[in-house]
Parts: C-alpha cells; sequence; structure tokens
C-alpha cells in the first residue's frame, strides 16, 4: 500500500496536477470567444483533452531532464527511483495521444471537421516535445511555451466552431505575450537572483490590449482588471526582494495568474459568468499548489 501511494504520488509531481485549473480556464477562453454556443459535456471534454496533453507534456519534461535533475533536483520522482525513465516516456507519450483523439471525437460531436482539430492538436504535441527537449539554455524557449499555452486556445475553438475567430487571435497573442514574462521568470529559478527585468514588460500586453479591444466599463471588469495588475505588482516585489526561494514562489504565482487573466479576458471580451468560473480557477491552483508542487 506505502509504494502504491509512492507512485501516485509520483505520478502527480511529475505531472504538476495543481496547475491543471489554468488549462480549464484556457479551454473556456477558446470555447467563449469562438463564439459558438457549445454543449457544457462539449466543454468537458476539451477539458480533458487538453489536461492529457498538459500532463503527458509535464511527464516528458522530467523524463528528457532526468540528468538535469539528478544533479540539481535529486528528489525528483525519476532519480529518486520512484518510476523509471521508461514509465515516464510511456505514460508521457500516451497521455498526450489520448488527448488528441478525445479532441477529434469533440470536434465529430460538435459537428466540425476533424481535421483542422486534429492538425492542431498535432501541432500542440509537437511544440511540447520540442520544449521539453530543448529549453534548457534555449533564447526561444519562452516562445515555445507560450506557443503551447496559445495552442490550447486555438484547438478548443477547433473543436467547436471549425474556425479561429479574430478574438480567439488576439487574445492567444495576449497569452503568448504573458507566457514569454512568465517563462523568462521561470527560466532563473535556479539562480540565486533575479538578474535582468526588462522582460517582464511582456507581461503588460493584457493590459494594453484589454483597454483597447474589450469593454471595461463594468465593476467585475475594473475589479478583474486591478486584481490582476497588482497580482503582477506582488511578483515582481518578491523577484525585487532576492529573498531565498523568492523566484520559484514568484513563478507559481504567475503560473497561477494565468487564470486570472482568462478571467480578465472573459469579462471584457465574452461573459462576466465565465469570469466567475476562471476566478474559481485561480483559487484551485493556488490551493492546490499547497499540496503538489507547481513547477
Amino acid at each position: 500500500m506505502t509504494a502504491q501511494r509512492s507512485k501516485w504520488g509520483a505520478y502527480l509531481a511529475l505531472g504538476r496536477v495543481s496547475n491543471l485549473p489554468t488549462v480549464w480556464s484556457n479551454v473556456l477562453v477558446g470555447v467563449l470567444l469562438s463564439g459558438t454556443q457549445a454543449a457544457p459535456r462539449a466543454v468537458a471534454m476539451l477539458m480533458a483533452s487538453l489536461s492529457l496533453f498538459y500532463v503527458g507534456g509535464m511527464f516528458l519534461n522530467d523524463a528528457f531532464d532526468r540528468n538535469i535533475d539528478a544533479r540539481i533536483h535529486p528528489e525528483r520522482p525519476i532519480p529518486s527511483g520512484r518510476v523509471s525513465a521508461t514509465e515516464v516516456f510511456t505514460i508521457g507519450f500516451g497521455l498526450m495521444g489520448a488527448g488528441a483523439a478525445l479532441l477529434v471525437v469533440v470536434a465529430l460531436a460538435s459537428g466540425q471537421s476533424a481535421v483542422p482539430v486534429l492538425g492542431s492538436g498535432l501541432a500542440l504535441g509537437a511544440l511540447i516535445v520540442v520544449y521539453d527537449l530543448w529549453h534548457k539554455n534555449n533564447p526561444v524557449g519562452p516562445l515555445l511555451m507560450g506557443g503551447c499555452r496559445m495552442l490550447v486556445y486555438v484547438c478548443a475553438a477547433l473543436a467547436v466552431s471549425g474556425s479561429i475567430s479574430l478574438a480567439v487571435l488576439g487574445a492567444s497573442l495576449v497569452l503568448l505575450s504573458y507566457l514569454v514574462g512568465l517563462t523568462y521568470v521561470a527560466k532563473q529559478e535556479t539562480l540565486s537572483e533575479f538578474r535582468n527585468f526588462w522582460p517582464l514588460a511582456f507581461l503588460l500586453a493584457p493590459f494594453a490590449y484589454v483597454t483597447t479591444t474589450g469593454d471595461i466599463r463594468s465593476l467585475a471588469s475594473l475589479a478583474l482588471l486591478v486584481s490582476f495588475l497588482g497580482w503582477i505588482v506582488a511578483a515582481v516585489l518578491l523577484l525585487k526582494a532576492r529573498a531565498p526561494g523568492n523566484i520559484p514562489r514568484a513563478v507559481i504565482r504567475l503560473i497561477a495568474g494565468i487564470s486570472l487573466l482568462d478571467a480578465l479576458l472573459l469579462a471584457t471580451h465574452a461573459s462576466p459568468l465565465a469570469a466567475v468560473v476562471a476566478v474559481a480557477c485561480f483559487g484551485a491552483t493556488m490551493l492546490l499548489q499547497r499540496y503538489v508542487r507547481g513547477t
């Protein structure tokens, strides 16, 4: 029983499952900004599909990084011997394959062609593998990570509508910018202090976008705008403090902030009610990160 618990604990750590609510809020944005009415069942299946991609990608990340982790993170599941690299590779690719199959099922059930959404799913899987293989010391690594999250929006939109609306495209570019800034911070997680702050300007793209293209007249939109800005400022202040452990803390806050960004996009471009769900995803991420490390 103890060994089984240890194995499942390793799986949870490998998959960074505490971050899954940010994937679910991404799906909401992709679906609702597509301009198509989607059945709740289709949305739930999309959340499951893109969650499989995410967890599979996280498994592969550890599998490809196992030699590096053996030196700097020996407590990770593979270096510690709780799971084998072969097992992690098998599960990782298997999860992404299942995610792609489920994408096709959602598209067909929604009356859409399977070809575009399968293509987007394969592109997402390929980009995840490229990032996992080559993210250490890769100058375009933040762009690759941002591209992975962009494709979550795209996959969700294509599955229910068969096309990519201008709203989805604009939101995707905003998410890309935010992820570039976030990933730049994450790449310095092993350093004792944060060195260059200029890439954090990418985190400000959402504010320029929503204030020029969205409806920020409602109290909910303004509250989310201020809350999201405050959350980013709090993360940056952690970096400036340069205390031990502040960079990882800033990273997990910015990861949770993905759902706040989604809430802001939903409130200003789609549905205030859906924005409430995205805020709940933010809260769920913060809660789960107390039990399962998000990085």
